[in-house]
């Protein structure tokens, strides 16, 4: 059952990155003919397109995403505990617990395109399509740290305090979840959901 487990929400975790980073490439207005881009927009069609005539989008937020993303994180939750056999645990708390999930997804999306970014300059020097459109999703973070700490001898550290930050977020969602249902919450994070 942990084979099942850890199948089923690694591919439910992959599918709601994919849509929340397309999310994120329409609220920076990335450049939609990158290949890769073109990958995202293609991954996520199929269940978006349908719902965006049902639900709008509100400003620059693909709504009908967020919502997918969001349906599927709660899935997720109920998957685990089912397949560990606590679903009779399960209460109103989900729904906060959910969105709370939802931003631990974004905030993981987040810390693993800076790093990426940070390995691809070492390594491609923006010579790569990715490169670019990494650039577009991660300089409206980092461009705002950047003009208070500028780069010291040749050192940008905007990348290393955007994930200082994250990772100070994480454990402030933690201690969260855990004032919302901790018992829900361990479960969660004893299985490596949360």
């Amino acid at each position: 059952m942990q084979t099942l487990l850890f199948v089923v929400t690694t591919i439910i975790q992959l599918y709601i990155f994919v849509l929340l980073l397309r999310v994120w490439m329409q609220w920076v207005r990335a450049d939609f003919y990158n290949p890769f881009s073109q990958f995202v927009v293609k991954a996520t069609k199929p269940i978006v397109t349908p719902l965006r005539r049902v639900i709008p989008a509100i400003g620059p937020i693909d709504t009908a995403s967020v919502v997918v993303a969001f349906v599927l994180a709660i899935a997720s939750i109920i998957f685990s505990l089912w397949a560990t056999n606590t679903l009779p645990i399960m209460g109103s708390t989900i729904i906060p617990i959910g969105i709370i999930l939802l931003l631990t997804y974004i905030g993981k999306l987040i810390f693993w395109m800076i790093l990426i970014r940070a390995i691809m300059s070492w390594v491609s020097q923006g010579r790569n399509p990715i490169d670019y459109l990494l650039y577009q999703l991660t300089e409206p973070l980092m461009a705002p740290i950047r003009r208070i700490i500028p780069a010291m001898g040749g050192l940008d550290f905007s990348a290393m305090i955007v994930m200082f930050i994250l990772i100070a977020l994480n454990y402030l969602r933690l201690d969260v979840s855990l004032m919302i249902d901790p018992t829900l919450t361990g479960i969660l994070y004893s299985i490596g959901v949360m």
